[in-house]
């Protein structure tokens, strides 16, 4: 699922660049390309279950081949079973909601046996993956317990996993990764509950897969005025209003326009998600910078009757 954090993430982002390329990038291919970064990071949430089942393929295959060498060993016949015969895999893949997406889409880790190899050899050198195999406890518990620790303290954390997205798509970054990992752990402690529908939708709702668009719109139509209330408030001895950081009118351009035309959303709840943006894509300074001038921006549309709400 893609939740409200990713997306004003994303529609900063989208607009930091739409102001680099204004004069050749139109607000309309703008929103076609901020769409289509939704809709990767939602095929990146099923690219990630697909691991889970193409992982468990390769060490499948392993054990195969392992039977079959010339002068097999005696832990070649008789291997340890458990990973393959994961419960949580066998659900996954047999989950047709999963299964439609990833044929559409024509998702597989396949292609890429190499850095396949190099990820499972991590999940076998860990502590937790041996605790597991050598556990005499089998339910699905278990088996959604190893693999919510390989997705957290393996795969979401490792820099390979990174650049071999960041390599596959423009679209994926390590937000991308940290949020969609965070949406499959959640996924699978769905399964553990025993939800019958446990894959997410790429929205909550309707009003959130509408709020990106209608975010980055506003804040593309209201530029020229959302900049002139900035400007009202950056302290000269302090701030240079033409030195500012584009990255940091992009975060106040963008809050500013969700301030402006989002009336269920709180004040203090804008002002804190751009603060938490500032600090991780701008500058050390950028977020009392960031801070500062937004609250000033937003009391100042309060007492002059622009914006009603708290």
């Amino acid at each position: 699922m893609i939740n409200r954090v990713l997306i004003r993430i994303k529609v900063v982002q989208m607009f930091y660049n739409y102001m680099l390329t204004q004069g050749i990038k139109s607000i309309e291919n703008a929103r076609k390309e901020l769409e289509q970064s939704f809709d990767k990071s939602y095929e990146l949430y099923n690219y990630l279950l697909k691991l889970i089942i193409d992982l468990t393929d390769l060490q499948e295959r392993y054990i195969d081949d392992a039977k079959h060498k010339f002068m097999p060993s005696h832990e070649d016949l008789n291997p340890n079973p458990k990973f393959i015969d994961n419960e949580l895999v066998e659900i996954l893949r047999n989950n047709v909601q999963l299964a439609e997406y990833i044929d559409s889409h024509k998702l597989t880790w396949r292609d890429n046996e190499i850095f396949l190899k190099l990820l499972l050899n991590k999940i076998q050198n860990s502590d937790f993956y041996h605790e597991y195999m050598e556990s005499g406890i089998s339910n699905l518990e278990s088996d959604c317990n190893v693999w919510r620790q390989i997705m957290r303290r393996i795969i979401i954390d490792d820099e390979d996993m990174l650049e071999e997205l960041e390599n596959q798509s423009i679209y994926w970054s390590c937000e991308d990764l940290e949020f969609m990992g965070q949406f499959v752990i959640k996924t699978i402690k769905r399964v553990a509950d025993g939800d019958e529908n446990p894959i997410m939708p790429q929205f909550k709702d309707q009003e959130d897969s509408e709020f990106g668009d209608l975010l980055f719109t506003a804040s593309a139509k209201q530029e020229e005025l959302n900049m002139s209330t900035i400007d009202k408030f950056i302290d000269s001895r302090h701030w240079d209003s033409d030195r500012i950081a584009l990255i940091d009118r992009a975060i106040l351009l963008v809050a500013l326009a969700e301030v402006r035309n989002f009336e269920n959303i709180p004040t203090t709840v804008t002002l804190n998600e751009y603060i938490e943006i500032a600090k991780s894509f701008s500058s050390p300074n950028s977020a009392a910078f960031v801070n500062g001038v937004l609250h000033s921006a937003i009391m100042s549309m309060r007492n002059n009757g622009i914006i009603t709400k708290q």
